[in-house]
C-alpha cells in the first residue's frame, strides 16, 4: 500500500478550504458589526469565490479605521503547527501589501475550530520551503 501524504490531500480539499473561508467571513462580519461598523461589515468580499483564486488572498475585509485587511485563509483538521501550502502569488502579495495582509490559520477544524493570525509578509512570519516546481520540457 503506497504512503499517503495526508497534508497534501487536505491541502487540495476545496470543501475544507471553503468551509474555513466561510467561517472567517462570519468572524470578520461579526467583528466589524460589534465595533459598530455595519457599513464596513456589509462591504466584506469573499474575493476568491467572486473573482477567483488569483488575487493572493481570499477575503477583502477592513480594519476598524477603514483600511483594507487582505485575508488569506489556511484551514486544517490537524494542529496549529501543521505545515500548509502557499502559492508564489500569495507570498508575493503578502510582501507587496504587507501592511494590509493577514494569514488566518484555522486548525482543529473538525473538532472545535481555533484561529491564530500572522500579520504581514509570509516571508517574515513563516519558514518558506520550496515544495514543487513547474517544469516545461526543453
Amino acid at each position: 500500500m503506497p504512503n499517503r501524504n495526508y497534508l497534501e490531500i487536505e491541502a487540495r480539499s476545496r470543501s475544507l478550504g471553503l468551509k474555513g473561508e466561510e467561517l472567517v467571513l462570519q468572524f470578520e462580519h461579526e467583528r466589524l458589526w460589534r465595533a459598530g461598523l455595519k457599513s464596513l461589515a456589509n462591504r466584506i468580499e469573499h474575493v476568491s469565490a467572486i473573482r477567483g483564486d488569483h488575487l493572493g488572498y481570499d477575503i477583502h475585509s477592513f480594519e476598524e479605521n477603514g483600511r483594507d485587511r487582505l485575508i488569506e485563509v489556511k484551514t486544517t483538521r490537524f494542529g496549529a503547527l501543521t505545515p500548509f501550502f502557499v502559492s508564489r502569488n500569495e507570498v508575493s502579495v503578502s510582501v507587496v501589501r504587507q501592511d494590509e495582509y493577514q494569514l488566518y490559520r484555522l486548525y482543529c477544524f473538525a473538532e472545535h475550530p481555533k484561529l491564530f493570525v500572522l500579520g504581514g509578509s509570509l516571508s517574515s512570519t513563516c519558514e518558506l520551503e520550496p515544495a514543487s516546481f513547474t517544469a516545461l520540457p526543453k
